[in-house]
């Protein structure tokens, strides 16, 4: 039987009439999407519509938690302590629980947005907020983390499952984290230069670094950005250098297969 991982993208992170990206054309290719909950972007009819086009095609659906700021979509840093991060979180991961289930659909996992997850990956105490609200709305829900940072380890001391991933469209700083977005190379635009990156990644279970490091780390999970120009042709050239190396491609939580993923970290 061929090895399993699942393809993501985040999606529904238009505004009132504001669209952004082609989210039925990525619906069609990606297994797993990230549902903006109306703080970086969406709103109760984004998020019921994109989580009824996820369901009719067996699209698995998450949460996708941000700071409050439409105006910088999310990727301003913004100062609020542990307790109100917790509970935005929770309230974002509420609101979309509700939209899925009125497009007859239930959200199986979080993952965070833009400086959110930043600093997530950065600060234990944010971090630990993360995995806190994750676990107090409900402890089933999966935690999609970058391996080897801060909240994967939160999330291990919560008791969550973890899905480990890694992004296609991104490159590594030093640290493990992704490279800021305005440093020379950190956003990849070309999808063959993608597709042969995620192979690489894939297949030697290790992220490379700008600066040549090679970092060993388990991967459950890739994402192609839904906002960048380039996205369809990305997730299709990664979907067919995943299968080609003989990957079958699925969510890794659904409503009939369940997960696939380890609690343990660098499991």
């Amino acid at each position: 039987m061929s090895a399993r991982i699942d393809l993501n993208a985040d999606l529904g992170e238009g505004f009132g009439p504001w669209q952004l990206g082609d989210d039925a054309a990525l619906l069609d290719i990606v297994t797993s999407a990230n549902v903006a909950c109306g703080f970086h972007a969406g709103d109760p009819d984004i998020m019921v519509e994109t989580a009824a086009a996820a369901r009719v095609r067996g699209v698995a659906i998450g949460a996708h938690p941000g700071f409050f700021d439409l105006r910088g979509f999310g990727r301003n840093r913004i100062q609020e302590s542990p307790r109100r991060i917790e509970r935005d979180i929770a309230y974002q991961i509420g609101a979309l629980q509700a939209c899925a289930a009125l497009a007859g659909a239930r959200v199986t996992h979080v993952k965070a947005h833009g400086a959110l997850a930043n600093l997530s990956n950065e600060d234990e105490a944010v971090a630990d907020a993360l995995a806190r609200a994750v676990a107090g709305v409900d402890p089933s829900l999966v935690l999609v983390v970058m391996p080897g940072l801060a909240a994967e380890r939160a999330g291990a001391r919560a008791g969550l499952t973890l899905v480990r991933e890694i992004y296609a469209d991104r490159a590594y700083a030093e640290d493990g984290g992704l490279a800021p977005r305005g440093s020379p190379g950190a956003v990849i635009h070309a999808a063959e230069e993608a597709a042969a990156r995620v192979a690489r990644m894939v297949g030697e279970g290790a992220v490379f670094t700008i600066g040549g490091r090679r970092i060993p780390v388990t991967v459950d999970t890739v994402c192609v950005h839904g906002d960048n120009p380039e996205a369809i042709a990305m997730a299709r050239a990664v979907r067919m250098a995943l299968e080609f190396a003989g990957f079958s491609l699925r969510p890794f939580a659904d409503s009939s297969a369940g997960s696939f993923a380890k609690t343990c970290p660098g499991s």
